[in-house]
């Protein structure tokens, strides 16, 4: 799947009225990260990063400001990837990162929950952060779809918050899981108010957990998943 061109609202989708608002959090995003929370949520997204090394074909769903897509393109610079996101701002952002390797690069602005403009097969799909903006309605026709244009042993990476269900994370992880959704919710007009169960939507559309791992005591996941 070469692309040889690059465009920015290529497909270009009606979007729901509910969609958040993440274009003025763009140039910001990188350091409310780490005022938050460090190098963690840097370091989800790279945990599996060596798996993806021999990757032909990648869909990104909501990368934000790009860091994660330069950085693959980097450790994989034959790779050609679909970057889908709602915010024209945060594709700006990720193009400018691609830097040179952006000619592997072809984005849609576009709402994630409607991929019917979206051909091809893919051995990588990347969320990053991404299916805590959704419900767990909305996550299980996405896996749905998305296992059906996934080539044989295509790997879903996915990094998200979780709530362990231990004293930790009824008393900490839980009430910092609410004040983050009350913050975007206040900063972008995200409706959602608690983390959907990607795990039961992944399961139910025929994925298997391939690997795991954890960080700040469960609150951070990291996950790979074989469709």
């Amino acid at each position: 799947m070469k692309i040889a061109t690059i465009a920015l609202k290529e497909h270009e989708l009606d979007m729901p009225d509910t969609i958040a608002d993440f274009n003025q959090l763009a140039p910001l995003y990188r350091w409310m990260e780490w005022l938050t929370f460090g190098p963690f949520l840097w370091e989800c997204r790279l945990a599996f990063l060596p798996e993806m090394r021999c990757k032909k074909s990648a869909l990104v769903l909501g990368d934000g400001d790009g860091r994660f897509t330069a950085r693959l393109l980097r450790e994989n610079p034959q790779i050609e990837i679909e970057a889908v996101d709602a915010s024209e701002a945060m594709l700006r952002q990720l193009m400018r990162r691609a830097g040179h390797s952006a000619v592997h690069v072809r984005t849609h602005l576009a709402d994630a929950r409607q991929l019917d403009f979206l051909a091809g097969s893919f051995d990588l799909v990347a969320t990053h952060f991404f299916l805590d903006c959704l419900t767990t309605e909305e996550i299980a026709p996405l896996a749905t779809e998305l296992r059906g244009r996934m080539a044989p042993g295509a790997a879903w990476v996915i990094s998200e918050f979780a709530i362990p269900d231990t004293f930790y994370g009824r008393f900490v992880a839980g009430p910092l899981v609410s004040a983050l959704y009350l913050a975007f919710r206040l900063l972008t007009g995200l409706a959602i108010r608690r983390l959907p169960d990607h795990r039961k939507a992944l399961v139910e559309a025929g994925f298997m957990l391939s690997k795991q791992r954890r960080w700040l005591g469960g609150l951070l996941v990291s996950e790979m998943w074989l469709a």
